[in-house]
């Protein structure tokens, strides 16, 4: 399964996300009893991992609610969200109506429907909130943003042998178990000073939780559970990932609103 077009596409566009170097990371996943991942984003790993079971968590509460209606409900809730992608809604007033009863409803069904218009007709598909939690990624004026209908399904079939939870990386990884694989895909660590784009969420994360983090697969790999971790190729990850095995190459960026600022990073996914 080398081949993008045999793989299954997520149905959320994720900064950072992890489908255009999937091969890489399923080179480097050993087989096991579970996977866990502690930083699920769009779940492009989840997708196109053979594993039986999966452990599945990340501190973004509303992508675990989504993830939870769509395990739950299947087709009932890809006909409820897919109900939002009308023309109508595909203008900056009402995505702008649309992106304030985001951050204000408390019916989490709504809601989840609401996370899918935003990620498909806002700029890149980025998810960044503000210091108060609030969602505002503006308008992305896109021609006719479709409803990812077969992907949410695909996503619907594999979950049935998933369990989601919204909590944190240290909490997820003290519940694996020896023949356990946990991958880590957590906010990447900046290449310079002026270039740290890793706070997708209000919290962010800072260089003392990328230490914790390794020294916590380092706890694990000696407990009889392999630990993989993505970040990017840079001085300070080499120093903390010392003791594990090391694969690096290059990965070509998409973030930039300019398409010709949008350079090769280098990337790095070490082994514990």
């Amino acid at each position: 399964m080398t081949k993008k077009q045999f793989l299954t596409r997520p149905f959320l566009k994720w900064a950072g996300g992890k489908f255009k170097i999937i091969d890489k990371i399923l080179a480097e996943l050993p087989s096991g009893k579970r996977l866990i991942e502690p930083f699920v984003g769009s779940g492009a790993v989840f997708l196109n991992a053979p594993f039986d079971k999966f452990l599945l968590a990340d501190t973004n509460e509303d992508l675990i609610n989504l993830f939870t209606f769509i395990q739950q409900e299947g087709q009932a809730f890809a006909d409820y969200a897919s109900a939002l992608f009308i023309p109508e809604n595909n203008q900056a007033e009402v995505f702008y109506e649309l992106r304030a009863e985001f951050n204000s409803t408390a019916d989490s069904k709504r809601k989840a429907a609401l996370f899918i218009y935003l990620n498909r007709h806002c700029f890149n598909g980025l998810y960044r909130c503000n210091s108060k939690g609030g969602f505002n990624v503006p308008f992305g004026r896109y021609t006719k943003p479709a409803f990812p209908y077969a992907e949410v399904m695909h996503f619907h079939a594999k979950s049935q042998n998933a369990e989601f939870m919204h909590q944190d990386f240290i909490a997820t990884m003290d519940m694996a178990n020896s023949g356990d694989v946990v991958y880590c895909d957590p906010p990447y660590a900046p290449l310079s000073s002026t270039a740290n784009f890793s706070d997708y969420t209000a919290a962010g994360f800072s260089q003392e939780q990328q230490q914790q983090l390794a020294d916590k697969a380092q706890e694990l790999s000696q407990r009889g559970v392999s630990v993989i971790i993505s970040n990017h190729d840079t001085p300070f990850t080499r120093e903390i990932y010392q003791k594990a095995r090391i694969t690096e190459f290059d990965v070509q960026r998409f973030i930039s609103s300019k398409a010709n600022q949008r350079k090769k990073a280098p990337e790095l996914v070490a082994c514990f």
